[in-house]
């Protein structure tokens, strides 16, 4: 098995755009990070992470990070 089967995706919709929350295993817990979603297909990632215990902890952090990162703008 490769590291890729165990990635998982969210995918978020916030002031028009489009965003994936990719999560993995990383050591005893979790990564998620976000990427976002361009008209063109392609992905470009914002460089928010976050790590938690669990896939739905690591996810959770994640949107909060990318959602103050939205209201700042």
């Amino acid at each position: 098995m490769s590291c890729d089967e165990f990635v998982m995706a969210k995918q978020l919709e916030l002031k028009g755009r489009r965003y994936w929350i990719l999560s993995e295993p990383d050591g005893p817990g979790w990564r998620a990070s976000v990427n976002e979603l361009k008209d063109d297909g392609t992905q470009e990632s914002l460089g928010i992470e976050a790590y938690a215990e669990t896939r739905g902890a690591a996810d959770d952090a994640a949107e909060r990070k990318l959602r103050r990162l939205l209201q700042a703008y």
